[in-house]
């Protein structure tokens, strides 16, 4: 029989690891243009789940504008990252096990959901568009490329193009997309490569999600 891949191993010891690092080299970045196009089609006072939250660095912004939010991320580390920056709780919890139920306005998934093998993404994507509300919002960001992968540090990668997401997104119609757009990396990094923003709202389509 084939050994199963347990894809988080390294993911979730190098974030224990190197927590106080990464923390401390991403809550400052400044991301206000990021979150515009987003906070736009949120409503006033909105709850937001800032999935895989890391150092609380997008909680904190959410909360500091008036949006109700709740953050999880599968690290232990990280969650009390965010909880020593937001002063706020934070769940430990991973994409595979989240029961949520149209509890949320939009759903910001920054540069986590690369951390999720692609042969599990497909039942991940359908846990976040039950969460979402009819209307809500959805933010994916990613890596430009092609294929997965494991880093010399340990953790796990998938890549995509603008093309290929496109294709794997056709698998929810009950997602509609608004925008696509690419950024630079804003952290000063070896051979970095261009992240694709996705902005997607979840509309009624068959009773399909």
């Amino acid at each position: 029989m084939p050994v199963a891949i347990n894809y988080d191993t390294g993911t979730l010891a190098y974030y224990k690891k190197y927590a106080r690092e990464y923390r401390d080299s991403t809550a400052k970045l400044h991301l206000s243009e990021l979150y515009k196009p987003f906070l736009k089609e949120i409503p006033v006072g909105g709850h937001i789940l800032d999935a895989g939250c890391g150092s609380g660095r997008d909680t904190k912004a959410f909360l500091e504008r008036g949006y109700r939010v709740t953050g999880i991320d599968a690290s232990p580390e990280m969650a009390q990252s965010a909880v020593l920056l937001t002063g706020q709780h934070c769940e430990v919890l991973s994409f595979r096990k989240m029961e949520f139920n149209g509890l949320f306005d939009g759903i910001w998934a920054c540069a986590s959901l690369l951390h999720v093998s692609k042969h599990e993404m497909a039942d991940v994507m359908r846990r976040f568009i039950r969460a979402l509300k009819i209307g809500g919002i959805f933010y994916i960001s990613l890596k430009e490329g092609e294929g997965e992968r494991f880093a010399e540090d340990g953790r796990f990668f998938n890549y995509y193009t603008e093309g290929s997401f496109r294709d794997f997104l056709t698998n929810f119609p009950s997602l509609r997309e608004i925008a696509v757009w690419k950024t630079d990396e804003v952290r000063s990094q070896p051979n970095a490569v261009p992240w694709l923003n996705f902005l997607l709202k979840k509309c009624i389509s068959n009773g399909l999600v």
